[in-house]
């Protein structure tokens, strides 16, 4: 362990420094193949992306309606990265998560952890991503803490709906995308 942590370890962070800065800088259109995503979930509309493979970029995720105007219950996400922008027909996505199978639940405490799995469809390119198809097959974890009833006949029993006191989750991802014309 000592030996990977010395010079040895120097040598490849360097190696591996040297690949993805000499990769930074180009700006040349992506020929397809395997990629991988992973975006936060949380009680803001907008969270942060990053997909790795045949597409190398970042940025943010929005939802929006089928017309691409902002819904946060919409069942599109635009895609925002630095190099381009694309969307993702998230609807069996959606499908999965609106009553989703708890893996851990507590009406005693109010909270919840669930997952959910579809495939979403890649669409609507800009800039580098145009011409993109696709589906990746996306997986959604959260974790939620909800509040309770102030008053009326349900007080002090867990609120269903609304928003939640706390949330953390995750969207990962794993497809292929193709580039046409």
């Amino acid at each position: 362990m000592r030996r990977f942590a010395g010079a040895g370890a120097g040598a490849l962070a360097a190696l591996v420094a040297t690949g993805v800065m000499a990769g930074a800088g180009a700006a040349a259109a992506p020929s397809g193949g395997p990629i991988a995503l992973s975006a936060g979930v949380g009680s803001n509309p907008t969270q942060k992306i990053v997909v790795a493979g045949a597409i190398g970029d970042w940025g943010t995720v929005h939802p929006v309606d089928r017309s691409g105007k902002p819904d946060q219950n919409g069942n599109f996400v635009k895609v925002l990265l630095k190099k381009g922008s694309f969307e993702l027909d998230v609807t069996a996505v959606n499908k999965a998560m609106s009553n989703p199978r708890p893996q851990v639940q507590s009406d005693v405490t109010c909270s919840v952890a669930a997952v959910g799995s579809g495939a979403a469809k890649l669409f609507d390119g800009t800039g580098l991503y145009k011409g993109i198809s696709g589906t990746v097959n996306v997986t959604i974890t959260f974790t939620g803490v909800g509040g309770r009833y102030q008053s009326g006949a349900k007080k002090g029993q867990c609120s269903r709906g609304g928003e939640p006191l706390a949330m953390l989750g995750s969207v990962v991802g794993h497809g292929t995308v193709r580039f046409s014309g």
